[in-house]
């Protein structure tokens, strides 16, 4: 057994209501997350081989976004594997901890009934992987490698058991894939979930072509949370020219004499606001969404 393996194993046997099930469940995933993710989606050969086999797809699907069929369906029933909507100065903060940090709980920032918490361990030690969802698609977008992996006993488990698709970066690396992948629209989630210790572990750079969680998300899965912020367009400064509107992921803003924002379709990425060269875009704090993820209010260990 590989001491990552191990390490997965005793963190485990550590964390709060986590079961034999979860343990076998996350290590599938995290051992395979090219097949998981790709039978959840759909894009694998064995799930586009038939609609149903033997009810495989099916239970993948369940597994994948209904935390292995235990909830029901119900406005929560992503609450085992969610993703947090996050501003590009958020991520690089995230990928710049040099402490560990534990923040348990996290209800206001993350509201879902599990896989809430933020619990850093070595969180210099980033891995990038090729994006499993990209990785899926026929025609993805590229490049692959821009999920990221962050602190133990997930980095390193990940890449001893995906070698050929993963590399230990830095952080600077992380930062610069981060600036990479906001500059052509992606947006930056914190992602969380119940078989993966029930915490947060990666940030990965999304398309709304590609993901399967934005997609889940726009077919009513809740898969997604808001970063708490929306954009806010000056009239003034918008000259109309529409360069916002084709990198929001979505499809939040739309012309009229100048840009509108829809709030309730507004996740608050940041992503246009980057992209407007008349600076007539900005993020303010939406206090009907979910508190904002703020890094420097997290609790550092001594």
């Amino acid at each position: 057994m590989k001491k990552s393996t191990r390490n997965f194993i005793n963190e485990a046997k550590n964390a709060k209501g986590y079961s034999i099930l979860d343990l076998i469940h996350g290590y599938l995933y995290m051992r395979w997350p090219y097949f998981y993710i790709s039978m959840g989606k759909g894009d694998h050969p064995l799930a586009k081989k038939k609609k149903s086999l033997l009810g495989f797809k099916e239970a993948v699907m369940q597994n994948l976004f209904l935390s292995h069929g235990r909830q029901k369906r119900s406005s929560n029933f992503a609450d085992g594997y969610h993703g947090k909507v996050i501003p590009i100065e958020t991520a690089r903060q995230l990928v710049s901890i040099n402490q560990e940090i534990r923040m348990e709980n996290l209800e206001q920032v993350i509201p879902f009934e599990k896989a809430r918490d933020i619990i850093l361990k070595n969180p210099d030690h980033i891995v990038v992987i090729d994006c499993p969802c990209r990785k899926g698609m026929e025609s993805p977008c590229l490049p692959m490698d821009v999920c990221l992996i962050i602190g133990e006993p997930f980095a390193s488990f990940v890449l001893d058991h995906n070698p050929q698709s993963s590399r230990l970066i830095s952080a600077e690396e992380a930062r610069q894939i981060l600036e990479a992948e906001s500059r052509r629209g992606h947006v930056a989630h914190a992602f969380f979930k119940d078989a993966v210790l029930n915490r947060f572990y990666a940030i990965c750079n999304c398309c709304s072509c590609c993901c399967g969680a934005m997609k889940a998300h726009r077919n009513g899965t809740p898969m997604i949370i808001s970063s708490g912020y929306i954009a806010n367009v000056d009239a003034q400064k918008c000259i109309s020219c529409g360069d916002c509107i084709s990198v929001c992921q979505f499809q939040a803003l739309t012309m009229s004499d100048s840009v509108v924002c829809d709030p309730n379709l507004c996740m608050g990425c940041g992503v246009c606001v980057r992209h407007c060269e008349q600076l007539a875009l900005s993020l303010v704090r939406d206090e009907t969404k979910p508190a904002p993820l703020l890094v420097n209010s997290l609790d550092f260990n001594e």
